[in-house]
């Protein structure tokens, strides 16, 4: 059986702008497309039907079809030969799509749904997703897709590795260049050995670039064989991690980052590059967990 893309649906323009993302995913992957409403109006007892006294065509349940209706068709413009599927499910968006991304080989979600505050660059849903979900978590925002290269940050970490892993697959299937960032600075860099036993804590900063220069070599070893045809570059940055990324987003169709980093706090789920590549990267972020935390 082929791979399946979910895609959670709310009618919003940055949820439409998902739809198309993850179908152009599903062409490209060969899988099935998924449409998942999350329901939320009978586990509160509300009235489902169309008004006595309005017409027909109204009441909550209808308008999802409608909602649902709408999705399809947008997937169906960008990718006609994907067999797309609709899911109505009860509950609340996070709990729904958690649940449906435990049989998904990718998540697809808006940066803001239709319940978002006005000025939220993000939503709730998509943050807390990208902590939760069992699988990679694409978050889409409004604009049209870009035609950059793919950026994937390394950091060496192990949701580093699941990230490098997704951005040279992801970059193989849309046949555009890899661009493989790593960006330390003297206070996130590993200390390496002194070079002189007398001053242990004189490292000069040539030192640390050798080292984090490894560092992001063998993070990209072996992948070059495994993705012949995709071309990486490789840049070392000697500054912020998150101000490197967000700046490395402008020109890029899609973001990839690990959910949490080498200096994240044991227990979080989501570090706070990831959260604030979520809240503003200028493209599409692919948020990856490394196996131990997407048990």
């Amino acid at each position: 059986m082929s791979g399946l893309i979910v895609v959670g649906t709310d009618g919003s323009a940055s949820g439409l702008a998902a739809v198309e993302a993850a179908a152009r995913e599903a062409r490209w992957r060969g899988a099935r497309l998924r449409l998942v409403h999350a329901f939320i109006w009978p586990a509160l007892h509300a009235p489902l039907g169309p008004s006595p006294l309005g017409p027909a065509e109204g009441g909550l349940r209808n308008m999802v079809e409608r909602l649902l209706t709408e999705a399809e068709e947008r997937a169906r413009t960008v990718a006609p030969e994907v067999d797309i599927s609709r899911a109505v499910v009860t509950g609340e968006p996070l709990t729904v799509l958690e649940a449906q991304s435990r049989a998904a080989e990718l998540v697809v979600v808006g940066s803001r749904g239709m319940g978002s505050f006005v000025g939220l660059m993000v939503g709730s849903t998509a943050v807390h997703l990208a902590a939760h979900g069992r699988c990679p978590v694409l978050v889409v925002r409004e604009q049209g897709e870009g035609t950059g290269p793919i950026v994937v940050g390394v950091d060496g970490s192990s949701a580093g590795a699941q990230a490098v892993n997704f951005a040279f697959a992801e970059a193989a299937l849309r046949g555009v260049d890899l661009v493989a960032l790593h960006a330390w600075t003297t206070w996130n860099a590993p200390m390496p050995p002194p070079q002189d036993e007398a001053s242990p804590y004189a490292n000069p900063r040539e030192a640390l670039a050798s080292q984090e220069g490894r560092l992001l070599s063998e993070a990209l070893a072996g992948h070059q064989e495994s993705y012949p045809g995709v071309s990486v570059k490789r840049e070392l940055v000697h500054g912020g991690t998150r101000e490197t990324l967000i700046e490395a987003s402008r020109t890029a169709q899609l973001l990839v980052v690990g959910a949490r980093g080498r200096g994240g706090f044991a227990g979080l789920l989501l570090g706070s590059v990831s959260q604030a590549m979520l809240h503003h990267a200028h493209c599409p972020v692919a948020v990856v967990r490394s196996p131990d935390t997407s048990r």
